[in-house]
């Protein structure tokens, strides 16, 4: 998937997630907030409230408001490599707290306590991951904490999902273990790894027993949670 991609369907971004997520019963919003609340929830269990968050890959800003209200968070960064869908973002947020730039345009010496990245990596070139593992682990202060979010490949739900959306089709999911591996590899220490999204809306009845489904690897998508390590190696 292409910047260029990426911006050919910023303007229609949101239509196009949302006809994919219809097999589910939910939208893109439900999604995005129980992402955001699922974290706020992991990281009150660590004892850990981030002040200073980063939305890496946030496309059209649609977590990155969510992340500022929901993790009561001082300022947000959303970032991005598509222009065109930074430029929705800006247009859709008013929230001065809330700033959007190009991953070239982060200033230099500033780190946040915690970057959230959901269903991106899927989309960067393997070859490509290492280098945005390392930019994150630039950014990230002392102690802070990456919240990964990947849809889970062992979910068959997930991949009719990702069939049904333009811009999925041709991912490349990772597993949860391949994803633990490069993270380490990259200077990360893993603190837990979680799959949600277990119960689509008309079981949305069940849904009160993820938090103890979580550890199997049943749920349409997972959080690796790790926090930036002293150094990186190499």
């Amino acid at each position: 998937m292409t910047t260029t991609m990426f911006d050919q369907f910023a303007r229609r971004y949101d239509a196009a997630l949302n006809e994919g997520l219809a097999a589910t019963g939910e939208s893109r919003e439900f999604f995005a907030r129980r992402r955001v609340e699922w974290l706020r929830d992991r990281l009150h269990e660590l004892a850990t409230r981030p002040r200073t968050v980063m939305d890496f890959g946030c496309g059209v800003g649609a977590t990155s408001g969510i992340l500022r209200e929901v993790l009561e968070a001082e300022a947000v960064f959303g970032v991005d490599i598509s222009r065109e869908s930074l430029d929705v973002a800006r247009d859709r947020c008013s929230d001065q707290a809330v700033t959007f730039l190009m991953p070239d345009e982060w200033p230099r010496g500033l780190e946040v306590d915690l970057v959230y990245c959901n269903g991106v990596f899927h989309h960067i070139d393997p070859m490509e991951r290492p280098a945005c593992l390392r930019f994150i682990h630039r950014a990230l202060g002392p102690d802070g904490v990456f919240a990964l979010w990947e849809n889970n490949p062992w979910n068959p739900g997930t991949r009719l999902v990702m069939r049904r959306i333009p811009f999925d089709r041709d991912a490349r999911l990772m597993t949860s273990g391949d994803a633990v591996k490069l993270l380490v590899e990259q200077g990360f220490s893993p603190l837990r790894l979680d799959y949600t999204f277990v119960f689509p809306h008309f079981l949305r009845a069940f849904r009160r027993l993820e938090p103890r489904l979580s550890p199997w690897p049943i749920g349409g998508q997972y959080q690796v949670l790790m926090r930036r390590a002293e150094r990186r190696p190499g």
